[in-house]
């Protein structure tokens, strides 16, 4: 089967001045490191000194403003925050990484970006600090595989955000960091007199202006709040598209735009067992099923490399779901019918979790068409809704025969494919301005 899967090189294509808009925001980035003098590793190496604080102070306006503006977006509807890529938090790794990190600036005066900075200037420190970047990076790729355990796994916790951290709201915590970066502007100020013996009395007073301003701004993002699970939900979309072939002539391309209730109601993400069994097989989609069914029927019996999540818990895997798995990944959801897995399906979507299917009459669909020769499963008909419609003689899990069909077996299995993947954000790269 062939699987419709839109090119990111074929998106940027269709919209070229994307590539401009990339090139602009470079362009003002360097100009703004090179005006605000962060090519000059002596101010940088001031900021240890307490006589010059340029670089916090960018820094942090650059930090908050960004926050700002990001979750006022957010609450206004207008940016999925689930859609924006968060790095995983890595506590120990992170730790000796900040440590190395800030010797090296110390010593070097440069941070990576700055020395790119200063290097486009032609200064020859900023050029050396560059090159031994790119060495360093050259060195750790070389020998990470003897320290990955540790890399990958001490102090790991997935993406976390400090709402998260400290269960309040996101406004609230963007209001209290308004309110430390002010606090740090100012005593940056103080010190900046008592070191390096600046008169703060020729300083611009726009900049009182902006702090207020910044403060209002984050005032009015807390008022806001953020968007509901519902609401977040209302705003889903989906593209589909539907070719019809005509005789002599192009095919007609028609293109839809469907809610997350229209494509329930179409059933156009409600694929069957062997489109669910193929995709494992499938070298461009990772699928990922996740059984969303009760620990005990899940011991009773499932489907071979099943996650068991039940639903009451799903919504604590959510921010690995968006962040860890490959971009290319499938989440197949499943129950005993159909029911759990559509609320499911509904908290993931909702969520911001991409490529979400249901399991077309879960389980119970599953064992009726790859169990018709498994002697030891025999029908009940005593079986309510979102039960297990089969008797078991011992709970094997996924020890029973139709639980992982042979794949040479059924390797002409026919079916209708509904699994489109969607472009996903993948990770990023990041950096200190």
């Amino acid at each position: 089967m062939n699987f419709p899967i839109p090119s990111l090189i074929a998106v940027s294509a269709a919209n070229p001045w994307t590539y401009l808009i990339f090139g602009l925001v470079g362009f003002a980035f360097g100009f703004t490191l090179e005006m605000s003098g962060f090519g000059d590793s002596r101010k940088l190496a001031a900021q240890f000194y307490f006589t010059e604080l340029t670089v916090l102070k960018v820094m942090f306006t650059a930090i908050v403003t960004a926050m700002v503006l990001l979750f006022g977006a957010v609450g206004l509807g207008i940016l999925d925050f689930s859609q924006v890529w968060v790095n995983t938090t890595y506590i120990w790794s992170g730790v000796l990484g900040g440590l190395i990190m800030g010797v090296g600036f110390i010593i070097g005066g440069f941070c990576p970006t700055t020395s790119l900075a200063s290097a486009s200037t032609g200064k020859i420190d900023g050029m050396l600090f560059m090159l031994g970047g790119f060495v360093g990076a050259f060195l750790f790729g070389e020998t990470e595989q003897y320290f990955t355990n540790w890399y990958n796994n001490a102090g790991y916790y997935g993406r976390l955000t400090l709402d998260q951290v400290f269960g309040i709201p996101v406004g609230v915590v963007v209001v209290l960091v308004i309110l430390m970066a002010l606090f740090m502007f100012w005593g940056a100020e103080q010190l900046e007199r008592i070191f390096g013996k600046k008169d703060l009395s020729k300083e611009p007073k726009l900049r009182i202006v902006g702090a207020g301003a910044l403060f209002v701004a984050a005032v009015a993002v807390m008022l806001i709040g953020s968007p509901s699970l519902e609401d977040k939900y209302n705003k889903v979309k989906f593209t589909r598209t539907e070719t019809i072939p005509q005789l002599n002539a192009d095919p007609i391309i028609n293109t839809y735009i469907y809610s997350p209730d229209q494509m329930l109601e179409k059933r156009l993400v409600h694929i069957t067992p062997a489109e669910a069994f193929k995709a494992k097989y499938n070298q461009i989609m990772n699928p990922i099923y996740l059984d969303v069914r009760s620990e005990a029927e899940y011991n009773l019996y499932h489907v071979e490399d099943a996650v068991n999540v039940p639903l009451d818990r799903i919504d604590e895997i959510v921010p690995l779901l968006i962040s860890e798995p490959p971009a290319n990944s499938v989440f197949i959801v499943m129950g005993n019918d159909e029911t759990v897995a559509t609320k499911a399906w509904k908290l993931l979507v909702g969520s911001g979790v991409t490529n979400s299917y249901i399991l077309e009459g879960g389980v119970n669909n599953w064992i009726a068409f790859f169990g018709t020769e498994d002697k030891a499963l025999q029908p009940n008909p005593n079986a309510g809704d979102d039960e297990l419609g089969y008797i078991f003689p011992a709970a094997l899990g996924s020890n029973y025969e139709s639980c992982s069909p042979n794949p040479i077996e059924y390797e002409e299995l026919e079916f209708e494919a509904k699994i489109v993947l969607q472009i996903k954000r993948d990770k990023s790269g990041g950096g200190c301005g």
